[in-house]
Parts: C-alpha cells; structure tokens; sequence
C-alpha cells in the first residue's frame, strides 16, 4: 500500500544524493579540470558511498524497500541517486508529482561568491542536464533547472536552455548576486521569459548567506549539527536561514519587480515559512511609513497583498503550519516531504495533519494540492493534477 491513498499530495520538495563525482561528468570538459580546481570535487567513488552504491544491487536489500520508504534515508533510500528506481518510489509514496532538487549543488559550490563567473555558469548549466536527465524517467518527475544571477545578459540564456531540456521550474539564489540587487531591472528579461513559459521562479535553502562564523566563537564547546559535523544547520545557525530571502523578496516587490510580471509565480523551498507573516506586515508598515515614495505609490496594491497573489511556501514540518496558514493565507502554504533527508522525518503527513487540526478543508486541500498546481503553472501538466482514480471519480 502507498503511503498516500485516495488522496492527491503534491510533494514542493525532494532531492537526489548524487554519488560524489555524479556532476562532473555533465560539465563540458574544457572546464572540468577547472571545476575540480576549485572545488576539490573529484570524480572518484570513496569506499563509504562505494558500500551505499553497492546496497542497491543487493535483492535482499531491495526486498524491503517499499515497506521501508521511510525509514530509509540520505544513500539507503530507494531511488536517491538511481534514476530507475524513482518511479518505484513515487509509486509506494503516492505522491502525485514531485519536484526533484539537487543535495550536492545546492549552493552552486560558491562558484558566484568566489567570482568565478564563466565558471559559475558552466557548473550549473552541468547541474541542468544532470536534474532533467534524472527526471525525465518518469513524468511525476519535476526537474528543477539552476540560473545564476551573476551575469545578468546571461541568465536567460541559461534560463532557456534549461526550460528546453525540460526543466519545469528555475531556482536561484535567495542571497543577492555580488554587486547588485536581484531587483536590477537588466533581470527583466530573465523574468520575462519565466512568465512566457508559465514556469515559477524558486529558491531553496543552500542559496542564502550563512550566520556570520563569529557568532559560533562563544567561548564554548563547539555544536555540531544532527549530521554529526559542521556543514549542516544547528539551533543557532537556523536562526540565519530566512535572512537572505527576507532581504531579496523585499527588493523584489518594492522595486517592483512582482507587479512587472504579475503572472510569474514565486516559490521558497524548504526555508521554513514561521518568518511569513512577520514579512508580509513588516513590508506593509514599511509600505505606510514611507508612502510618498514613488516606488511604492506605483504597487498595485499593499505588499502583503502583492506577495498573497504571487508567492508561495514549505513549511518545516516542525512549524505551526496551522498558524502559518491564518496569519498569511490560505493562498501560500505547501506541503513538502524533503525526501529522502534526514530532515524531513519519517511520517510527515501525520506531522502536517496534526497541525493542520482545525483547519477548512478548503486551506486543507489548498496545501495539499492547489497551491502546489498554482505555483507551477505550465510546469505541471494537467493530467497531473490529481490521482489517474481521482479524476476517473
């Protein structure tokens, strides 16, 4: 039996664990010595993912997938990093779609905050082809395509020829491009083409500025994270994740950006959502006490309003998603599992339904389902909307 039944569930967050050295053979050569340079990431097999690699061939193994889709995580996780199996995954988890993120690239290797610029664009032009080759085995598959800002005459190349290899939504960084705002009006044309395509715009938690190192030299025994090291969050670290994306949407709605393209959707992937409606009033008080400026007396509405209509978002499951929904709206919550990492736990659907408790069966099957088809537009294909026995309903 699926993990859903009877029941349409859009999955806003899942990711590959692509085996250490899986991006290098999607970047053109004359840059992949270059790539390694930099990042120190080789195409060579460590004997720990060796094992993980080695698991998924093993019957016995393979055998207890379904009962066990999750309970097993991160390498263990049937279709984490082979592309066959992923259908068989989506099958025992019943969702009906699924958008598909990379785990290893999520912050492009820090190649735009380095100023490796040609650099930059090529890495994520190899994470666009590795993402919608991953996806294209099944059509529940919703590969996600990475636009660097860096170069803005650029970005709508690398925009385009993502879309064309089947990309159905384009993810960039929430932290600002060095030198300039994400609001730049030279971007226009990269969103120009996203509205055209009726493809979202996303960010994702990996793209923002980290808390400031000083803040974890308290004089104390160092904390590592649930991972047991340093390269993921803690308490305090967590603290930092909305900050960018907090900095970025403000600049994006009061320069007006979002009621340039009042059609093009925008998205925050497992970035929490608590921080929401703080947002939404911040931005509306900031909108009132500064009114004569020019800016803002061309929105077409107040900023909470502008944001209710354009944007959506993943709560944690460890959030008050209930409490979410009625300080922000109905409009603007997703439901997401994170699969198959550690974070997103091992029964998130009970979690989100026991928060949900109270709700309308409206905002129920708004965060289920609607806001997920009204985020991706063209990007989903209709025929995915709901379960094949839903529709025949």
């Amino acid at each position: 039996m699926p993990y859903v039944e009877g029941q349409t569930v859009h999955d806003a967050d899942s990711h590959i664990m692509e085996l250490p050295g899986t991006i290098n053979r999607y970047i053109d050569p004359r840059f992949r010595d270059a790539f390694v340079a930099k990042t120190g990431r080789k195409d060579v097999l460590p004997e720990w993912f060796a094992k993980a690699a080695a698991q998924q061939e093993d019957p016995e193994f393979r055998a207890g997938a379904a009962a066990n889709i999750l309970l097993r995580k991160n390498y263990e996780a049937l279709g984490a990093f082979r592309a066959e199996d992923r259908p068989a995954t989506l099958d025992h988890l019943g969702f009906t779609s699924q958008l598909v993120f990379t785990t290893a690239c999520l912050s492009n290797f820090g190649l735009e905050q380095m100023g490796e610029v040609e650099l930059a664009q090529e890495t994520a032009r190899a994470h666009n082809r590795m993402m919608t080759e991953f996806c294209s085995v099944d059509r529940r598959l919703l590969a996600t395509g990475y636009v660097p800002l860096i170069d803005r005459a650029r970005a709508p190349q690398i925009a385009r020829e993502a879309i064309a290899l089947g990309a159905k939504a384009l993810v960039i960084p929430s932290r600002h491009p060095p030198g300039f705002s994400p609001s730049h009006v030279e971007l226009d044309p990269l969103w120009a083409l996203a509205q055209e395509a009726g493809l979202p715009i996303l960010f994702h938690v990996g793209g923002e500025e980290k808390m400031h190192r000083d803040y974890l030299e308290n004089g104390l025994p160092f904390v590592k994270d649930f991972h047991g090291g340093d390269e993921n969050f803690t308490s305090l670290t967590f603290m930092a994740i909305p900050l960018s994306l907090w900095q970025t949407l403000s600049a994006l709605v009061i320069d007006g950006v979002f009621d340039r393209f009042p059609r093009l959707k925008w998205g925050a992937i497992e970035l929490g959502a608590s921080w929401l409606p703080s947002l939404m009033h911040f931005l509306d008080s900031g909108a009132a006490a500064f009114g004569k400026e020019e800016r803002l007396q061309k929105l077409s509405g107040k900023p909470s309003e502008i944001l209710r209509r354009q944007f959506r978002a993943t709560p944690y499951p460890h959030e008050d998603t209930r409490w979410i929904i009625e300080n922000s709206g109905e409009e603007m919550a997703m439901f997401s599992s994170d699969f198959p990492h550690i974070e997103g736990g091992r029964n998130p659907l009970k979690r989100f339904n026991d928060s949900l408790a109270g709700v309308s069966e409206t905002a129920r099957r708004r965060f289920f389902r609607d806001n997920f088809i009204d985020l991706m537009g063209a990007g989903l294909d209709p025929a995915l909307h709901d379960l094949p026995e839903l529709q025949a309903a």
